[in-house]
């Protein structure tokens, strides 16, 4: 008997968009599931500003849930810079939203980042979902040790740096990646 790498057509991609806060991630991410005739989970991190001051964060989940993951009025230990990180949140309605049901045809995670990383269920939920037998989309800080560090490692993804440059064509691209287009 013979041990053969599956084929990779038939593997399911794993596609880590990465780059500076600000260049587009969100934005590509959107346009994709703005296309994507499937059924999607998973969530997205939304800026919060207030007169024209970021202040926090929200997870947004793709059925439409959202609740604070972080505020600069926030206190407690769990901190990424001036922001306060409300794991709670992220557990109640973030990691129920990376759970992959029959009919899930994508899961989205924007994004993995030092706030998400901060919970270890995080970390488990991901390493779950990456086991999936389904593609996944993923924004990936560009910087940062641990988790974030060690996803970019893995093999088996696409690593796609997104810049000013590149961020109009690679919805498209990325539909394609998926099978789509």
């Amino acid at each position: 008997m013979t041990n053969r790498k599956p084929k990779t057509e038939n593997r399911k991609p794993r596609i880590l968009l990465t780059g500076p806060p600000r260049c587009g991630k969100t934005t590509v991410v959107q346009k994709v599931m703005a296309r994507f005739p499937g059924q999607a989970a998973g969530f997205y991190t939304r800026e919060v500003r207030e007169k024209g001051e970021r202040v926090g964060f929200e997870i947004v989940t793709l059925d439409g849930q959202v609740a604070w993951l972080s505020h600069v009025s926030f206190p407690g230990p769990q901190r990424v810079g001036k922001y306060g990180v409300n794991l709670e949140n992220l557990h109640r309605v973030g990691l129920p939203a990376l759970e992959v049901t029959p009919g899930i045809d994508l899961v989205v995670v924007d994004e993995i980042g030092k706030m998400e990383c901060l919970s270890p269920h995080f970390v488990e939920a991901l390493e779950r979902v990456w086991t999936a037998a389904v593609p996944l989309l993923l924004t990936v800080a560009e910087k940062g040790g641990g988790y974030i560090q060690r996803v970019k490692e893995k093999p088996d993804k696409i690593l796609i740096t997104v810049t000013p440059s590149n961020r109009d064509e690679l919805p498209e691209r990325i539909l394609q990646l998926l099978g789509i287009g």
